[in-house]
């Protein structure tokens, strides 16, 4: 079963179905179509299946060009699972996030996995790439697996790769970012590997998947720390009459023993506001305290409130109140240049000013109406940015520090500028940071 598979894998003659068309399964897609191999895709958003299908692309950074190519290849979408047994490999690619008490929430894993077992065969590689904690791969797809009668390492293989994607970041793409692979037995590895080596410059294999999963967590984790440490520093230096920014940039210059990381209006995204809870959940299990990590989390989960205690302050100074005022938020997605909303600390603001009584408008070019999204309302679209419209409101609030705006446009007429990025590096009777 290995070596037939290996080979199907190395004549590029393997179907690689891909199950969640998203941010990271989408790209994968396209770079293994783009090699020559048949990808079929699985998602149970019939929408997302009738747009591909017709061509279209529903990720901004994702030309429909590069769909209709994909189709000219031989890429299918479908929501039919029955379909499973035509797939060589499964590469599972859909999300991993909290629950309403902050714990993981693996329902979509669990959900699609009993979706595929009915469905699996022989010969089968499956990859799971969303992040989770350590141990959900021997714990919770193995059994299910093993449940259809399949022998995991013998006719049956499995491995945990997680993904690694920056959207709209230039400098990267699915192919160059190097990918990490963890099987489940030796077998398993080597079929993971080989499947990824086909499409990625550089796969770095780990001793099991446990080993993987919790390289994942390292990864988002350190970044969540240092960002929870400069979003502190943030607060310290603002009230000592210190520009943060200025302090950072500074500090950049040494060249080495420091990385510059930089404060903002929350955390967003799709892996680090929601990974730290993966680990320090399952460290529990093992009577372990998280602490450094959880405070991280504690900080930078505060962020939001802190930017609307400074809109507050501001529009306090010039004699007005948050009730009332009307305030325009500049950037809804998560970060800068993308229309990715998953996570994206500027929904919150938008929500915490709206109970405020504020009237809340947002702009943002990448993200034309306010999206339907499972745990945030609002009925918005984006507002075009001339001179009027912004003299118009009584705070601008810089949320997501989008190349597009117009900064010294903003800047020369509105009224009061609360600038949670850092974006204005001098002084201004109506800029205020945040």
């Amino acid at each position: 079963m290995k070596q037939q598979l290996l080979n199907r894998i190395a004549d590029k003659s393997a179907v690689i179905g891909i199950v969640g068309l998203g941010y990271v399964g989408l790209p994968l897609m396209l770079r293994f179509a783009e090699v020559g191999y048949k990808v079929l895709g699985f998602d149970i958003d019939q929408s997302k299946v009738d747009a591909l299908m017709a061509g279209q692309s529903y990720i901004e950074h994702i030309s429909a060009d590069s769909i209709a190519t994909a189709l000219e290849r031989g890429f299918e979408a479908t929501t039919d699972f029955s379909r499973v047994p035509e797939a060589d490999t499964l590469i599972l690619c859909v999300p991993t996030p909290l629950n309403k008490y902050r714990e993981p929430d693996l329902s979509f894993v669990l959900d699609t996995m009993d979706s595929l077992v009915p469905y699996l065969r022989e010969g089968q590689l499956v990859s799971l790439e969303s992040t989770t904690y350590p141990g959900t791969t021997d714990e919770e797809l193995l059994p299910r697996m093993e449940s259809r009668g399949l022998k995991v390492g013998d006719n049956a293989f499995l491995v945990f790769s997680p993904e690694r994607e920056d959207p709209g970041n230039p400098n990267f793409t699915t192919r160059t970012i190097p990918k990490v692979c963890g099987g489940v037995t030796p077998a398993c590895q080597e079929i993971g590997v080989a499947l990824y080596s086909a499409v990625i410059d550089k796969v770095v294999p780990v001793s099991s998947t446990r080993a993987a999963e919790m390289t994942k967590l390292l990864e988002n984790i350190h970044r969540a720390v240092n960002i929870g440490l400069v979003n502190e520093m943030k607060i310290v230096a603002d009230k000592m009459g210190i520009d943060i920014h200025e302090v950072i940039r500074a500090a950049a210059t040494k060249p080495f023993g420091f990385v510059p990381y930089y404060p903002g209006p929350g955390l967003g995204g799709h892996c680090i506001p929601i990974d730290p809870f993966y680990l320090t959940w399952k460290a529990r299990e093992y009577g372990v305290n998280t602490r450094f990590i959880e405070l991280a989390g504690e900080v930078n989960s505060n962020m939001p409130d802190y930017v609307v205690s400074k809109v507050a302050a501001a529009l306090n100074q010039r004699k007005k109140a948050i009730n009332g005022s009307r305030v325009l938020v500049l950037g809804i997605a998560y970060k800068k240049n993308v229309d990715d909303m998953r996570e994206s600390p500027s929904v919150f603001l938008m929500e915490k000013l709206r109970d405020l009584g504020a009237e809340v408008a947002y702009s943002d070019p990448h993200v034309p109406v306010f999206p339907k999204m499972r745990e945030h309302r609002f009925e918005l679209s984006s507002v075009a940015l001339s001179n009027e419209a912004i003299a118009g409101y009584d705070c601008v609030l810089l949320a997501t520090d989008h190349d597009k705006f117009d900064y010294a446009q903003i800047k020369a007429h509105a009224q009061l500028v609360v600038d949670s990025r850092g974006k204005y590096l001098e002084p201004a009777a109506n800029i205020v940071k945040a």
